[in-house]
């Protein structure tokens, strides 16, 4: 491994690899579900009020000045005007573009941060973050709170989520929600492998329109303004206080929307 991967390569928990491994006692496995358990709950205080979200996606290695930062910092930025709050994964590149376009709009910006034992800190540009140790877990936090994803350039972890989110739908386990992958020169190949699946009958062709293939921050805005807003009636809430008992936490609500849509 070279030392640019190094510096972008996540070394998992060793509880995490451990558990992978295979089959152990049944009290070790009983301590790992307690653990899990306690790092949802965790996750699910700390997020309660961050209100519907949209996530974006996408790879930690861009810097500032590439193209695709300054686009994501740019889909940020009017994501946060329709009233969401934006969520990623926390960390740098098009997280940081996303959280950062947030921000400067005076919009919500939220992280989910993955604990590595190379820590990978939260970035600069997040009003509240929750740090959570499993892929898993976070995953799962990443999705729940969300009306729309948007899938920026990215690697291996973001084609995940992707395809782990377009799955869910077409699967039915997840309401069809709004899905935007953006970049058409950089995912052309990974479209050409959807039509691709269309034609060897591996997925059907509707399932192809899961998601809209665009460049422009405008067209993504409107469909997650039509898709996501007017689709599920999503309307301005009252405030509501948080229980610093359950260590819940929120501030901004007056930007949020609520919806009595059950996912």
């Amino acid at each position: 491994m070279s030392e640019r991967q190094s510096e972008f390569t996540p070394v998992g928990s060793k509880k995490e690899i451990e558990f992978l491994e295979g089959p152990r006692s049944r009290w070790r496995e009983f301590v790992f579900v307690l653990d899990v358990f306690k790092e949802f709950v965790h996750g699910f205080r700390m997020l309660h009020f961050i209100g519907p979200c949209v996530t974006v996606f996408g790879s930690a290695r861009f810097a500032q000045d590439h193209p695709y930062y300054k686009k994501t910092q740019e889909l940020g930025g009017e994501v946060a005007k329709l009233g969401f709050t934006v969520l990623t994964g926390g960390g740098p590149g098009i997280m940081e573009a996303a959280n950062r376009g947030a921000r400067e709009v005076g919009g919500r910006s939220v992280g989910c941060n993955i604990v590595l034992p190379m820590e990978q800190k939260p970035n600069p540009y997040l009003d509240h973050w929750v740090n959570i140790k499993y892929f898993f877990v976070r995953k799962v936090l990443l999705t729940k709170y969300s009306y729309a994803f948007v899938v920026m350039p990215g690697g291996y972890g973001t084609l995940d989520e992707f395809f782990e989110a377009v799955t869910l739908m077409q699967t039915g386990k997840l309401s069809r929600f709004p899905v935007v992958l953006m970049g058409t020169e950089f995912h052309q190949g990974l479209m050409a492998h959807v039509h691709k699946m269309v034609a060897e009958k591996t997925i059907a062709p509707e399932d192809a329109d899961l998601f809209l293939f665009t460049d422009s921050v405008e067209e993504a805005v409107k469909h997650i303004n039509k898709y996501a807003i007017e689709g599920f009636g999503l309307k301005k809430r009252a405030h509501v206080k948080p229980w610093g008992l359950l260590g819940e936490r929120g501030a901004g609500l007056r930007r949020l929307f609520a919806s009595h849509h059950m996912r």
